[in-house]
């Protein structure tokens, strides 16, 4: 199952997935995952469509309530679906969008990952993958929710996957960088040195992510090597306060034409 399926690094796992001998379950808030479940088939898996919104309570519920109605088991779950908010907290952006993050990032993923898990420990199998971010090991002023929310995956996610030792149920972060998805565009954020970048690929961040996930690692680094020395090394050696101006320079609204 995958969650945020419709595009982006969420599409590209589900196409993992298919790849690789699954059937799937995989949802979104938008009517695209009708066209991405049509395009998934033709990798040869049966694949169940379902547009909810997970940022609610009832969302999360019917999702659960829909995987119940397979009367088949998860083998694995991709928790992905997530959203991003750019701007400056104090003046620009709303606080209902932030919110919003928060309901969908961090609520509603521990919301899944709470019915899911259980299932999965009764009967001694499972494997369970986050989305987090490299943004998870650094302040990110000008995305400072977001940043936040996914160092909370970050620190959920190894904290459960050590919970589960033993159970027969591993748990990975996956921790991209900037991803070439709508992620920048829906934060608005197409007028910062990020958003304008180059960014990596979405179906190599995924493959990253399928694999770190069947070999039952932790977490990974994915994408480019400036990913993993900036997420890895770089989250070790340098202060926060150097990490937080670093970001600041690729996120700063406008910074793009600087």
């Amino acid at each position: 199952m995958v969650t945020g399926a419709s595009s982006g690094i969420g599409y590209e796992l589900a196409r993992e997935f298919a790849r690789n001998g699954f059937d799937l379950l995989i949802a979104a808030e938008d009517p695209g995952i009708m066209d991405a479940a049509k395009n998934i088939e033709n990798l040869g898996a049966s694949v169940l469509p379902f547009q909810v919104d997970l940022a609610t309570y009832e969302g999360v519920e019917a999702l659960y309530g829909k995987i119940k109605s397979t009367e088949r088991l998860v083998d694995a779950i991709a928790i992905n679906a997530g959203v991003g908010v750019g701007g400056d907290f104090a003046r620009a952006t709303s606080l209902q969008a932030e919110l919003d993050l928060i309901n969908l990032n961090v609520t509603s993923s521990v919301h899944l990952a709470k019915r899911v898990v259980k299932d999965m420990v009764d009967r001694g199998h499972g494997r369970i993958l986050f989305t987090s971010s490299i943004a998870a090991t650094m302040p990110a002023p000008f995305e400072a929710v977001y940043g936040a929310s996914k160092a909370f995956l970050l620190s959920f996610s190894e904290a459960l996957g050590n919970e589960l030792k033993g159970t027969g149920v591993t748990v990975t972060a996956l921790m991209p960088g900037a991803t070439e998805t709508n992620f920048f565009h829906r934060a608005s954020m197409d007028d910062t040195k990020v958003g304008a970048s180059q960014k990596d690929d979405p179906a190599e961040v995924a493959r990253d992510g399928f694999e770190a996930l069947m070999a039952g690692e932790d977490k990974v680094i994915a994408g480019s090597f400036k990913n993993k020395l900036q997420g890895g090394l770089g989250s070790r050696i340098l202060p926060k306060t150097v990490k937080a101006e670093l970001h600041r320079k690729q996120a700063e609204p406008g910074s793009a034409n600087r």
